[in-house]
């Protein structure tokens, strides 16, 4: 049996042995290799967030969501165009040939339900008396008037309410967007601190697979000079294997993790990059995260409950509207005409200046349309403002949570770095008894794999570190934190 497993090891760790003497000759003269490509400085945090707040998908969505509330909000305004129209009559056939053409531009007042308003009418030939207002003097008649609502419309109307609503949708879809672009960094950040942990694993654990290869050569011969026993070789084969089988793992998790962080890290043109594994920060410190603090009054930052206060706004002005339709109307009108030029076929009474005032009243009787339109928006504001409350109670506790939880992982990321220093030194100092002779292969390999999982241990204390601090981020709304002011 134990003759079966030395081949089984020999077999394993053939690749590892030195080529063959002709081999050796063979590739004694090598094609020149290619010149190494200069080194890439390591990807740092602020580059991804920079990246994923330029072109991320989400990001560039939620912005063209805005152009769209702010295509509503045009269209809204354009209730208060002035308009211009014209008309024109001729007689074809008959007894009289009488022909009048007008024109008129009118104007929604901003501030009011009335409008103002400027004409021009001219007419030739004869008109039955029945149509005896389209006369005018030679040169035409000038008219200008204007209607001025007292009562309802006075204050706010449908047009107004219109506009203020389209402003609130452009309010709510930035808050939108940026609630979208909290999302996107956030999670940019925890794909960037799982790729550089990934990337620390797998340089421990091929640190710890060189030992091994190192101390296979030293075996190899200690078991030629009879110094050693052979089966001691064999173990430490065996344990190459385990520890190859540990880096190829953290190679695919590697790989994995880079795969992810392309989805946030782009070009200039938002094509993902895959990157490199060359750019892997040096050390952990690439792990220290963000700096999130929970400072001022961070819950009226959160762009969530940004968008409940825009929503009771809109509410609001939806109330104001059905009061204001329970109102009765109550306009005043006004015009002011001049006839221009020589006198025309009807007369000279409409040389004189003339003016012209008036009023128009009416009143709901039960308008019960308006009042169900106060009930529904009194219903909606107060279902927002107790949302509003809760969320704000529920922000609070959120981000006592992730602070209670920020200081217990650097709490135990201490820890663990006390515990992995010990580790190393215990590991150093067996690996200098069993070169002496002192120490036996059993324990120099278990002393090496206890501080490899110190040190692993180490990575995924700071990993959750930086999670824990950009979920804190995130749930202050701390642009600057996210990148979001770069």
């Amino acid at each position: 049996m134990i003759r079966g497993f030395l081949l089984l090891s020999a077999a394993v760790v053939a690749p590892l042995a030195p080529a063959p003497l002709a081999a050796q000759r063979i590739r004694a003269n090598p094609p020149p290799a290619p010149a190494p490509a200069p080194t890439a400085a390591p990807l740092t945090l602020d580059e991804v967030l920079r990246a994923s707040a330029r072109a991320a998908p989400q990001i560039v969505e939620a912005l063209a969501r805005i152009r769209a509330a702010e295509g509503r909000a045009i269209t809204a305004a354009g209730a208060f165009d002035t308009v211009f129209e014209a008309d024109g009559k001729s007689r074809a056939l008959g007894y009289y040939d009488g022909t009048v053409a007008s024109a008129r531009a009118t104007r929604p007042l901003g501030d009011n339900g009335g409008y103002v308003y400027g004409g021009y009418r001219v007419s030739r030939g004869g008109f039955p008396i029945y149509e005896d207002e389209n006369y005018t003097n030679r040169a035409g008649e000038v008219k200008v008037g204007a209607l001025y609502a007292l009562l309802r419309d006075r204050l706010i109307d449908e047009r107004r309410t219109r506009r203020t609503l389209a402003s609130g949708d452009i309010d709510i879809a930035q808050f939108e967007r940026e609630a979208v672009a909290i999302g996107v960094q956030r999670r940019a950040i925890d794909a960037y601190q799982n790729w550089v942990a990934a990337g620390l694993r797998l340089r421990a654990y091929r640190d710890l697979l060189a030992l091994s290869e190192s101390r296979r050569g030293g075996i190899a011969r200690q078991v030629e000079l009879g110094a050693r026993p052979d089966i001691l070789l064999a173990e430490n084969d065996q344990n190459l294997v385990r520890r190859r089988a540990l880096v190829v793992r953290a190679e695919g998790d590697f790989q994995t993790a880079a795969n992810a962080l392309s989805l946030y890290y782009r070009d200039a043109n938002g094509e993902p990059v895959l990157v490199a594994p060359e750019r892997l920060p040096r050390d952990a410190d690439a792990l220290a995260g963000v700096a999130a603090i929970a400072r001022g009054d961070f819950a009226a930052r959160r762009p969530d409950l940004q968008v409940l206060l825009a929503k009771i706004d809109q509410g609001s002005a939806k109330l104001a509207l059905a009061q204001n339709d329970l109102r009765p109307r109550l306009d005043l009108r006004g015009e002011v005409g001049k006839d221009v030029g020589a006198v025309g076929l009807g007369g000279p009474s409409r040389t004189p200046l003339e003016a012209a005032i008036g009023f128009r009243f009416s009143m709901p009787l039960q308008n019960r349309a308006a009042k169900g339109k106060i009930v529904e928006a009194r219903a909606e504001i107060d279902a927002l403002a107790a949302r509003g409350r809760f969320l704000r109670d529920q922000i609070a506790v959120e981000v006592e949570g992730i602070t209670i939880g920020v200081g217990a992982a650097e709490r135990l990321a201490a820890i663990a770095e006390q515990e992995r220093a010990l580790a190393e030194r215990l590991a150093v100092a067996e690996r200098r008894r069993f070169e002496l002779g002192s120490s036996d292969f059993f324990l120099v390999n278990q002393r090496e794999e206890t501080a490899n999982d110190a040190r692993v241990r180490l990575i995924d204390a700071q990993a959750r570190i930086a999670a824990a601090r950009a979920e804190l981020a995130a749930a202050t709304a701390d642009r600057a934190a996210l990148g979001l002011e770069l």
